[in-house]
């Protein structure tokens, strides 16, 4: 498939007067070779574009009540109005109309996407769910208190006490703790007494 490929582009070629052939080599890379124009065209077609942009004013009825209008535009418009608006300002801002000025201002810093006003009643409907959420929480946490089995006998008081005793005979912690001079606390203790049963 290759060879015959290149067999027919050889016979195109040799047919081909010199002066048809045009040459490209100022493309930097193989891709660009495919919509090349020669360099004389390129330069005269790119300032005049570029000038055609900036040199106009954007029509007023295409800017009138943007604010309004905005968020209800395609994107490839908002877009498209962008564009036009950034090559105005690549000009003289003297030369921008107020109309321009305005609707380049609101686009980039106006209350719209992510800078928009939250919709009126959202702070009370917030309030709403994070009070039934509460709510929720503190019913499962009575819930599972309520079927979970009895507290260790490590966690009454005499058993804390008994800890207390402990740490005074072994001398633990003499720095600031239980067997420090001049300690005033509690202790291991920190829970009531174990109920009778």
């Amino acid at each position: 498939m290759f060879a015959p490929s290149i067999s027919r582009a050889a016979a195109r070629s040799s047919a081909m007067p010199m002066s048809a052939i045009r040459s490209y080599r100022t493309v930097s890379s193989p891709m660009a070779c495919l919509n090349a124009r020669p360099q004389a065209e390129k330069k005269s077609i790119a300032p005049q574009q570029t000038r055609a942009a900036s040199e106009h004013a954007i029509a007023n009825p295409t800017l009138a009540g943007i604010e309004k209008r905005w968020e209800a535009l395609p994107p490839q418009e908002q877009a498209d109005l962008w564009m036009q608006l950034r090559d105005r300002m690549k000009v003289d801002w003297h030369q921008m109309t107020i109309q321009e000025k305005k609707a380049a201002y609101w686009i980039a810093f106006g209350p719209h996407g992510p800078r928009s006003q939250p919709p009126k009643g959202e702070g009370l409907k917030i309030f709403i769910k994070v009070a039934q959420l509460c709510a929720v929480s503190v019913g499962v946490f009575y819930l599972v208190h309520a079927f979970a089995k009895p507290q260790p006998k490590t966690m009454s008081k005499e058993w804390q006490e008994a800890s207390n005793e402990y740490a005074l005979r072994e001398k633990m912690n003499p720095l600031y703790g239980i067997s420090s001079e001049g300690y005033e606390g509690k202790g291991f203790v920190q829970s009531p007494p174990l109920e009778k049963s």
